[in-house]
């Protein structure tokens, strides 16, 4: 039995800042403290008293640090972080420019070990204790990020691609072997330590009915994991969904009809989405992942996120790399409230950061086991330098409070801000 404290400003939530008022949800401690024993988190509260009652644990002092949950990634691509802030494409040319010729590559194991790897070390690097990532249609590919993140003991979603049409010959599967191979891949990976399956159909455009369908019944042997793909995220990706499906009601009618939606389903982008599409969402307890920095990157519009919370939709919060144009969940804490302030909406330094933890997780159906600092979570912890840089300190020299000091990190934040992270009750990495 190893126990550890972490003395240093605590930040915890209760609940929903996005639901209700975020000071009746938020918990920070100027003078907190996280105790950890082996792998997870069992106390958190005032340092001093958890220093009295806890003698024997080893003590890490972080001053005034600010203490938080890991940060969650609810939907990423790590076959795209080589090619990620590629110029001047929005979404289909991105595709086809991009994406697929890099994707190409990931039939070669050793590639795809690389690029695993490199992935998950530049997330640790920038706070983000878990990731959840589209794979390639190249079973390998799962394998080489399942095994990565294995290796780091970090809890991860993953899951095969899976397209049979509009995609070069070298990506394309087919129904059945897509649901053959995701099956397969389910069967070694899902629940095996911290890893999580989740059945991938890229989106309705590169999916023939059949291999919906095919992927819909797989879902429904398996409803336990997780399926993701995309929703709604440009206009003419719509106008292309709705040349493809001529009888679907809307988009998410065509994962609908198919079997794709349900409470563990996660639809990455739903920035246009329509009012029946919402409901349903809302009906079934789906969740949406507000994907800022690729929303504005690649030019796909203004996801409406007051308008989903209030309608009782789970919001998780995402780089979305490579369309994603950065690693760092600070900047895309930083890009969601530069979009709430286009919609209207200055959202509080709270209800980012309990999005880009908390929020992630309850997406991710994993609320209390990850992006929680609280007692029974597993202890994957980010420590923030609130004074990382000399235009980020002379702004918090000026604070009146303590959203005053975090709100410039969250703005102007990057990896220097990142000062230490522990996933597992294992510190991994500390600043320079």
């Amino acid at each position: 039995m190893i126990q550890q404290l972490l003395l240093g400003q605590t930040l915890a939530f209760s609940g929903d800042p996005l639901d209700r008022d975020w000071s009746d949800v938020t918990r920070h401690n100027s003078n907190g403290g996280v105790l950890v024993q082996d792998d997870r988190i069992i106390a958190v509260g005032n340092g001093d008293v958890l220093q009295r009652d806890y003698p024997q644990a080893t003590v890490t002092h972080y001053g005034d640090a600010l203490i938080s949950a890991g940060f969650v990634d609810a939907h990423m691509h790590y076959p795209q972080t080589g090619i990620i802030a590629s110029w001047g494409k929005q979404l289909i040319d991105w595709l086809n420019t991009y994406t697929f010729p890099e994707e190409a590559r990931f039939g070669d194991k050793a590639y795809a070990d690389g690029a695993a790897g490199r992935t998950l070390d530049l997330a640790l690097a920038h706070g983000t204790t878990t990731l959840t990532s589209f794979c390639t249609i190249h079973p390998q590919s799962v394998d080489a990020f399942f095994e990565a993140a294995a290796l780091r003991n970090m809890a991860v979603v993953a899951g095969k691609t899976c397209m049979d049409r509009n995609a070069p010959d070298a990506l394309r599967d087919t129904a059945q072997s897509s649901y053959d191979d995701s099956k397969s891949l389910l069967a070694r990976w899902h629940g095996k330590g911290r890893a999580n399956y989740a059945i991938t159909p890229r989106f309705s455009p590169t999916s023939t009915p059949e291999q919906l369908h095919a992927l819909g019944a797989l879902w429904a042997e398996y409803p336990d994991c997780l399926m993701q793909t995309h929703l709604s995220e440009q206009l003419p990706e719509i106008a292309w969904v709705r040349g493809l499906f001529p009888d679907a009601r809307d988009y998410l009618d065509t994962y609908e009809e198919c079997g794709l939606l349900g409470a563990k389903g996660l639809y990455g982008h739903a920035i246009h989405l329509e009012p029946r599409e919402i409901e349903r969402l809302q009906e079934v307890g789906a969740a949406v992942i507000h994907c800022p920095t690729s929303n504005t990157f690649i030019g796909s519009g203004l996801f409406d996120l007051m308008r989903l919370a209030q309608a009782g939709l789970r919001i998780g919060l995402a780089t979305d790399t490579g369309g994603g144009s950065s690693f760092s969940m600070l900047r895309t804490m930083a890009a969601a409230y530069e979009i709430g302030q286009l919609r209207g909406v200055a959202l509080h330094p709270a209800q980012l950061m309990w999005l880009a933890t908390e929020g992630s997780a309850r997406a991710l159906h994993m609320e209390g086991q990850i992006g929680h600092l609280g007692a029974g979570a597993m202890a994957d912890i980010t420590i923030l330098d609130l004074e990382s840089t000399p235009a980020i300190a002379q702004r918090v020299n000026n604070a009146n409070d303590v959203w005053d000091a975090v709100f410039p990190t969250i703005m102007m934040g990057d990896d220097r801000a990142i000062k230490d992270v522990w996933v597992a009750g294992r510190r991994v990495q500390r600043a320079n």
